[in-house]
């Protein structure tokens, strides 16, 4: 690694597994590593599956197709574009394996064979027992990779899923309105990563989502962008997508009208994934990032009465309380809004939906615009200091109630002066909300 000039991780300390991460050129390149353990046949017949296990000398420039060493068939299951186990016990020696298998099929487009498949199944709950970080790097490489949410239903085929995250085995068969949501709340959840997916990551197709979806400056990029531990940002929404709802099941209610109800669901669904992601050894940024998305991911539409926008006070402190994943929530919340809608999707609701979330983005870049001016410049128009020096007030809660205010209406172009700064501060203290 350091030859490379990359990043060493080590995956398995006690198999000497490890990781090689970085770029040539910038091409980024993975290279996974391993003790080996006898003679190279000996080593092939523990390896997981058949396209890994093949070999050749490295002291010959070239070769000859006799010189590949290749005792359990991996050409042809190359060739085949199959995934198939070297040994029946593969999955006992090492369970992480089972998620490998659906992660090269989601990377590759491979199949896995049937038998391999059963062995799967009969092997799943053994995954607890392995390394959560390992489990971890392997859903998130899955998610990574283009038809996360075919992945998904895979992991759920074999009995994955309900093993890495038993606290979605709740939404099954949980029904929701019919006026609002084509699916239950499982097949929901797996739709919507499939729509952030079509919504960021796809080729095109030549569909309304695509060609009716909001976007911004810098889009691509923005969410190619690593987020926490080498994840890009699409990768944790394509998580968030999957938990966003796992808080309906323990909030539905129905109320003598008959209406169906998920009250707090977001803030029950956010302390509900926070368990999920650190059991899986997620790292505190991920576990804040992901958990606010499900916190706030049906804030956008909520910002507004039904058929009017949301004004520039509620964008500002939509992108103030969001924070750096505001724009990620805005994808998620559109995402949830035609996963819901599901087949039923009409051209009507796409530019619906499109046009709250298009707003707030326009709106939120012309804020932004005029916040990154002052933020470079040393001196905003009131600091606390100024507060306390002006009223005569001591330091304290009500100092950062008035920066809120005063902030608030320096960000939304309300005040552009000092005085009319000290002037709104004035009357935000002598208002009823601003007396001690």
């Amino acid at each position: 690694a350091d030859d490379l000039g990359a990043r060493f991780v080590s995956l398995d300390t006690e198999r000497d597994v490890a990781r090689i991460v970085g770029a040539i050129d910038g091409d980024e390149f993975v290279i996974d590593v391993a003790r080996l353990d006898g003679d190279a046949k000996s080593d092939m017949a523990r390896r997981d599956f058949t396209i890994n296990a093949m070999a050749v000398p490295l002291h010959k420039s070239s070769l000859t197709r006799s010189e590949i060493l290749d005792p359990h068939g991996g050409r042809k299951d190359l060739r085949e574009r199959t995934i198939r186990a070297v040994q029946e016990d593969v999955f006992r020696r090492d369970p992480v394996r089972m998620m490998r298998a659906v992660r090269l099929a989601a990377v590759l487009g491979f199949e896995i064979d049937s038998d391999t498949r059963d062995l799967i199944r009969q092997s799943s709950t053994s995954i607890v027992s392995s390394s959560p970080e390992r489990v971890r790097e392997e859903l998130l490489a899955t998610l990574a990779a283009r038809g996360a949410r075919d992945s998904i239903r895979l992991m759920d085929n074999l009995g994955l899923l309900s093993v890495l995250i038993p606290e979605i085995d709740a939404s099954r068969g949980v029904t929701q309105p019919k006026a609002h949501h084509y699916y239950d709340v499982f097949n929901h959840l797996v739709e919507a990563v499939g729509f952030v997916e079509l919504l960021l990551d796809s080729e095109p197709n030549g569909g309304i989502v695509q060609e009716m979806m909001p976007r911004f400056d810098g889009m691509t990029e923005y969410f190619s962008s690593y987020a926490t531990d080498m994840h890009s940002r699409l990768t944790l929404l394509k998580l968030a997508g999957l938990l966003h709802d796992i808080g309906k099941p323990a909030t539905k209610s129905i109320e003598r009208s008959g209406r169906m109800r998920f009250f707090e669901h977001s803030t029950v669904g956010e302390e509900m994934a926070k368990v999920v992601l650190r059991r899986m050894r997620f790292g505190r940024s991920g576990i804040s990032m992901i958990g606010t998305m499900i916190r706030h991911h049906l804030r956008p539409r909520q910002m507004a009465a039904r058929n009017e926008m949301p004004t520039n006070r509620a964008i500002h402190r939509y992108f103030r309380d969001v924070g750096n994943v505001a724009l990620d929530t805005l994808y998620l919340n559109m995402a949830d809004f035609l996963a819901a809608k599901g087949p039923d999707l009409t051209r009507d609701d796409m530019a619906r939906g499109s046009k709250v979330i298009s707003h707030i983005l326009k709106v939120g870049q012309n804020i932004e615009d005029i916040i990154k001016p002052r933020r470079s410049h040393p001196r905003v128009l009131l600091d606390g200091n100024d507060i306390m020096r002006e009223f005569g007030l001591s330091p304290g809660p009500k100092i950062g109630d008035v920066l809120s205010v005063v902030g608030e209406a320096e960000a939304t172009g309300k005040v552009n002066t000092i005085e009319e700064a000290v002037r709104l501060a004035t009357q935000y203290l002598e208002s009823e909300d601003g007396c001690a």
